[in-house]
């Protein structure tokens, strides 16, 4: 029997039980959009976490002295990192960073909306921007002349700004007081990503140069400094080296931390993967349950044929020809519910692209591609004991059936 003929009779017999083949193929397309949307549902999530770590800052090294006890604070002053020490860095490390900053912080009282608040004050320089992938909202941020002239300017936080001015523009180049000096805003800003106050930027905070911060501080310490390393490969690199550097340039008894992102991101791939692997898992019960449908109601099938099975087989078809004839009637149903299933899969991350620009839903061609295989896999594997008991009747037997 040629394939066109097979073909032939295999969806003749289909339609023959449209309800019933339909409900057959149910399962896979349940069982296939499940594998591309969990497939889907794992890249996204794995890219948004992955996006939220790297935001802020990508190749990123920080640390800052490792200061014992309260009490020890005057005798350890000298060991707290210092602007000359980010120097050093940056002359050491040279082309293996990016930018390298330092972050000096108090605090000030204001009055803000008739309530006195402690804001936090930051110092820092022009390096500090690229580093910690700060956006700026309004006007500028700091130069190098904003430094080194020691200007007495300033940027505030988005939130701050709303808060004292009601909006981003409206804050440059209003004049704040800070430890009772005053200073004209030039630029709003924000974290690109937010780290909800565990970094050293609040939501209500001022920025203003690192050298005019000497003013306010008794005691000069950085804390943290940041390096932006070129290649993400050596990054464990400069991390060792700017502990080095540290260390090298204090007493022998002086500690200092030096940390990366990397173990961070590398625990979240690792989680990304195995919750990617429970949920493939979870789906692949799904085709299971789809593939047993399909053999249980192939084998009903074969009951109710086996008169056109055993007229077939006295009129000259092989066994081998009645083995092809239903696994091809198993297949079809398989592929025809995969590949429904698979566009599902494809159609609900789509529609949510149309429904907003900004999220980007990423669809996996490998997923795709095992979908569709799996389908023709359980089409024949399922299949297989049907098409072979059908096979294995008794000629005479089969004519005589009722």
């Amino acid at each position: 029997m040629h394939l066109g003929e097979a073909l032939s009779f295999s969806v003749n017999a289909l339609r023959a039980n449209k309800v019933r083949s339909f409900l057959t193929a149910l399962g896979l397309v349940i069982g296939n959009a499940s594998v591309i949307l969990v497939v889907t549902i794992s890249l996204t999530s794995r890219d948004y976490i992955l996006e939220q770590i790297e935001g802020i800052g990508s190749n990123i090294v920080y640390g800052q002295a490792v200061v014992g006890s309260p009490e020890a604070a005057g005798q350890v002053a000298a060991d707290y990192v210092k602007m000359a020490d980010v120097e050093a860095m940056r002359r050491q490390l040279g082309d293996n960073i990016v930018a390298a900053t330092g972050v000096e912080t108090s605090f000030d009282r204001m009055i803000i909306n008739g309530r006195g608040l402690d804001v936090q004050v930051n110092g820092s320089d022009q390096e500090y921007q690229r580093v910690r992938n700060l956006v700026v909202l309004a006007g500028r941020f700091l130069d190098a002349s904003d430094a080194a002239l020691r200007q007495k300017v300033a940027l505030v936080t988005e939130k701050l700004a709303e808060r004292l001015y009601g909006g981003q523009q409206a804050a440059i180049g209003q004049v704040i007081k800070i430890h009772d000096l005053q200073f004209t805003i030039i630029g709003t800003f924000r974290e690109k990503v937010q780290s909800f106050g565990l970094s050293e930027l609040a939501s209500e905070s001022i920025l203003i140069p690192i050298t005019v911060m000497s003013y306010f501080v008794p005691v000069e310490r950085i804390d943290p400094f940041y390096i932006q390393v070129r290649r993400a490969a050596d990054v464990p690199l400069v991390t060792a080296e700017a502990r080095q550097i540290l260390e090298s340039r204090h007493r022998a008894g002086a500690r200092y931390a030096a940390e990366n992102l990397t173990a961070i991101l590398a625990a979240a791939r690792r989680i990304s993967l195995v919750l990617t692997l429970v949920l493939i898992m979870v789906s692949a019960i799904a085709l299971i349950i789809s593939g047993i449908g399909i053999m249980n109601i192939m084998l009903v099938t074969v009951t109710e044929r086996t008169r056109e099975i055993g007229l077939r087989m006295a009129v000259g078809a092989s066994r081998r020809d009645i083995v092809s004839q239903f696994l091809l009637e198993a297949v079809l149903i398989s592929i025809s519910g995969g590949c429904a299933g698979i566009l599902v899969g494809v159609a609900i991350p789509l529609s949510v692209r149309l429904l907003s620009e900004d999220i980007v839903v990423p669809i996996s061609g490998l997923s795709i591609a095992i979908a569709f295989a799996v389908s023709c896999v359980v089409g024949l594997v399922f299949g297989l004991l049907p098409a072979n008991r059908a096979a294995r009747l008794n000629p005479t037997e089969a004519l005589r059936y009722e």
